[in-house]
């Protein structure tokens, strides 16, 4: 109650919609606790850790698949408590877990010790700050849902662009543990406090209405197209137990498994597959960099697509975009084409990170939001657990992963032209 007090009174004494600050909240722990825990930081740590501390590829890999094991499991039940409290909670105590497992990091010496400080760290990156800031923003924004979940993944874009440029720039000035301890400590001084204060659950539960009135405003003024709602009298709100009784909820599925599959299993061996090619490590970070901005393009651009075209056919187009950069990157024999394919992979990934929280909100509504995003987003960590083990197994039996890259894009296309008939429920 004390919260909701708060909440309030910072919601009345703002002079523009309170949703923005929702968003700009969500848009801070995209910024700085979503990264930090990310493929894209992580891939700049594998060769100097790996090396320095004697482990292979599929041991240090294992630490992200753990995390991911986890988080499919904590999933279920963060989303409960997003639709029964809200995001602020959630978001702030995982920002929190995320800094203090970045710093423990920095004094690890034994594999055990590795995953006793990642595992956690990866895990509340995975699901609860994942559900936290995409739920957040898809209770506050209806008719804008997809401007407001654009720039919120702009801000995660933007994030995973610098962060593994600073933490490069300090491995090799001071080494690889002071990198962690610096990232950890800025996490912690920004994206707890703030989140836990100010971040409310819906806006009817201060008093005012999605979008701040100018959805319902908008609908009447513009016929609905049937593709996605745009006020809260257009939401059709399922239970869990109807939307799985859809065939889109297990297309949905399928499609975020095998998308975060190469999304996984790519990302994280991007740096090591040209560093083996004798790229130095100082070039090759600009693989993930490149493949972590060309998201922040990419939202706004797949955005627009959902606004204006059904939710089936922007899935579909950015599948089979990760399928191609997974392919490039495979048969990339130096850095010039191994960017190309970075680019291509980040522009796909951006979309399929919006358009799997644009859909679940468009497709089931917002009242039981939480849960059932929570499903979609297990299968989606699914296919992260197993992307970069399959990748760092095969790399130790092969030596390389020309192959398994390949195998990974060529398992997307072809579930991404099922993604054809995911109509959404009771519209389409």
């Amino acid at each position: 109650m004390v919260m909701r007090a708060l909440q309030s009174r910072a919601a009345r004494a703002t002079p523009f919609y309170y949703g923005w600050v929702i968003l700009a909240l969500s848009g801070v722990a995209s910024y700085s606790s979503r990264p930090l825990m990310s493929l894209a930081v992580l891939t700049v740590f594998v060769v100097p850790m790996t090396e320095q501390l004697g482990w292979t590829r599929a041991q240090f890999s294992g630490a992200v698949s753990l995390g991911g094991m986890l988080a499919v499991v904590a999933a279920p039940l963060v989303g409960p408590v997003l639709d029964r409290y809200g995001s602020g909670l959630v978001v702030g105590i995982s920002s929190g877990i995320a800094g203090l497992c970045a710093v423990a990091l920095g004094a690890v010496s034994q594999i055990w010790m590795f995953y006793l400080a990642y595992v956690p760290g990866r895990t509340v990156f995975a699901s609860p700050l994942e559900l936290g800031t995409s739920v957040a923003v898809s209770n506050w924004f209806i008719r804008r849902r997809p401007l407001a979940l654009a720039l919120n993944h702009v801000s995660q874009g933007s994030g995973l662009s610098v962060m593994p440029l600073v933490a490069q720039a300090i491995i090799g000035a001071w080494g690889w543990e002071t990198a962690w301890y610096a990232l950890g400590t800025w996490t912690v001084a920004v994206g707890v406090i703030p989140a836990i204060l100010l971040m409310a659950r819906r806006p009817e539960d201060l008093g005012v209405e999605p979008d701040g009135g100018a959805a319902s405003i908008a609908a009447n003024r513009r016929p609905a197209t049937g593709r996605r709602p745009r006020s809260a009298a257009e939401e059709i709100n399922f239970t869990p137990r109807q939307a799985m009784g859809t065939r889109s909820f297990w297309l949905m599925m399928l499609f975020g498994f095998a998308g975060f599959i190469v999304q996984g299993g790519v990302s994280l061996h991007q740096a090591p597959h040209f560093t083996d090619q004798g790229v130095p490590g100082s070039i090759a970070v600009f693989a993930p960099v490149t493949f972590a901005i060309s998201q922040v393009p990419s939202s706004v651009m797949w955005s627009v697509l959902g606004e204006r075209m059904a939710a089936r056919f922007v899935m579909t187009a950015s599948g089979l975009v990760v399928a191609s950069g997974a392919v490039i990157t495979a048969f990339a024999s130096g850095i010039g084409v191994g960017l190309l394919g970075a680019f291509i992979l980040g522009f796909g990934v951006g979309g399929l990170h919006m358009t799997a929280r644009l859909t679940w909100a468009d497709y089931f509504g917002r009242t039981h939001l939480g849960k059932i995003r929570s499903w979609g987003l297990a299968a989606q960590v699914g296919g992260q657990v197993l992307g970069p083990t399959a990748a760092g197994f095969v790399w130790d039996l092969t030596g390389n992963y020309q192959w398994v890259f390949t195998a990974f894009g060529i398992n997307l296309a072809v579930v991404s032209l099922m993604m054809l008939t995911a109509t959404r429920p009771g519209r389409d």
